[in-house]
């Protein structure tokens, strides 16, 4: 990889910006192809970057196990084999890692190593609260997939790590877990709930103090003896590692906002994805994040706007009868009824003229959206879903800027409607 890890110097290229930082964490809506692109990026960077990459998404999906052709991967970083790249006609020059996280996993290898003592340790993991906690809280996922995260990052054995999140909205979760998950252990809720085991002694104490106070007479009557004592120790047991979450989410907030760190939005030029685009790209500026790239995905090919091509549409739109009578009179393709093939030759060259117009606002989009970040990819519409190492090797040369033969990247017609449809 790049010696150059840090500076602020504008990148020309998502290849530079991949060769420059250590994290680079993918974010957008859903459906705009987000893991796939995630993806696609870790595999560009170990194809033509060089060094350990490891791609690790956060969002529940198993797409990428199946994109990168790997069954049942979980919370251990497994390795994608060469022979399988190079299956699809790729020549890594560094090693693809991929893992997915494992919610319940990544936590109990958290109490493991941050409890003060085993005894504490095996008291969290026994405690019928804690599956609950660690499953269902609503900042449980996200809290540890940035644990996970600045865990990966430490160990310094990764030259990149591409981080597939969530869908938009829950990528700010994301960014805002650790500082929400220290500030829950240490709120009022939880000293209410535990003030009769600290004042005389945990167990002991309860006979003295629930009776006298009118909150924990309430609260007994509603959920019962046995489960008040099952959170009160709980959360004094999980208390002893609340120093750790609070030291935690100050380094975890350091690593997102470090020169060494970038974040990368992905969308297409569809209104609502565009707005959800626009509302992170601003929410990340906003905090002091580093905006590294915004990737419009599946946009129409350059060839709409080619004005050679534009004529030669025009020509079937408007005089498709003449076209479709030296059609005949070659004999191409065993053409032998001028007025059908005069009628899809202007049907034709309509659709053509119809995309032409979305082409033209896309490009203005683009031009647009491009004084934001750092690097403005595109990743045009493939005619095939991208759903293997190869079909990502062909998103990864977009994105570094190659421009793949129109046999292989093409606008689809019928795969496209439905995004690109004029209006």
């Amino acid at each position: 990889m790049s010696p150059d890890r840090g500076g602020g110097a504008r990148t020309a290229s998502l290849e530079s910006l991949l060769a420059s930082r250590e994290v680079l964490v993918f974010c957008g809506s859903g459906g705009v192809g987000k893991t796939s692109t995630a993806a696609a990026a870790g595999l560009a960077a170990a194809v033509h970057v060089g060094g350990r990459v490891l791609v690790l998404t956060i969002d529940p999906a198993k797409r990428l196990a199946d994109a990168l052709g790997l069954e049942g991967i979980g919370n251990e970083e497994r390795r994608v084999p060469d022979a399988v790249l190079r299956g699809a006609g790729v020549q890594p020059r560094g090693e693809l890692w991929a893992a997915m996280l494992d919610t319940k996993a990544s936590w109990d290898d958290l109490v493991l190593r941050h409890a003060p003592d085993e005894e504490t340790a095996r008291q969290i993991l026994d405690n019928r609260l804690y599956d609950n906690l660690t499953s269902r809280f609503v900042q449980s996922h996200d809290y540890i997939a940035m644990e996970r995260l600045y865990d990966l990052h430490s160990t310094g054995a990764w030259d990149l790590i591409v981080v597939d999140t969530p869908p938009t909205r829950n990528a700010l979760d994301f960014l805002d877990a650790p500082q929400r998950m220290a500030d829950f252990f240490g709120g009022r809720l939880l000293r209410w709930l535990t003030a009769p085991y600290r004042l005389g002694g945990r167990r002991g104490a309860r006979l003295v103090n629930i009776a006298s106070k009118p909150f924990y007479q309430i609260a007994d009557r509603i959920l019962g003896t046995q489960f008040l004592q099952d959170i009160a120790e709980f959360f004094l047991n999980f208390e002893t590692m609340y120093q750790g979450f609070v030291t935690r989410a100050r380094a975890v907030e350091r690593l997102m906002k470090d020169q060494r760190t970038a974040f990368a939005v992905v969308t297409t030029l569809e209104g609502a994805p565009l707005r959800e685009a626009q509302y992170f790209c601003s929410e990340l500026t906003g905090r002091g994040y580093h905006l590294g790239a915004l990737v419009l995905n599946r946009v129409l090919p350059e060839s709409f706007a080619d004005p050679g091509i534009a004529a030669a549409a025009d020509r079937l739109v408007s005089e498709p009868d003449e076209v479709a009578d030296r059609l005949v009179e070659l004999g191409v393709g065993g053409l032998t009824d001028p007025v059908a093939v005069a009628r899809v030759l202007r049907t034709i060259g309509t659709s053509f003229q119809d995309y032409a117009v979305v082409a033209t606002r896309e490009a203005e989009l683009r031009e647009q959206l491009a004084k934001a970040p750092e690097v403005l990819a595109t990743v045009p519409t493939f005619a095939d879903d991208v759903h293997d190492v190869s079909g990502l090797a062909r998103i990864g040369e977009c994105l570094l800027g190659a421009q793949l033969p129109s046999a292989r990247v093409r606008a689809d017609a019928r795969a496209g409607e439905a995004e690109h449809r004029p209006r």
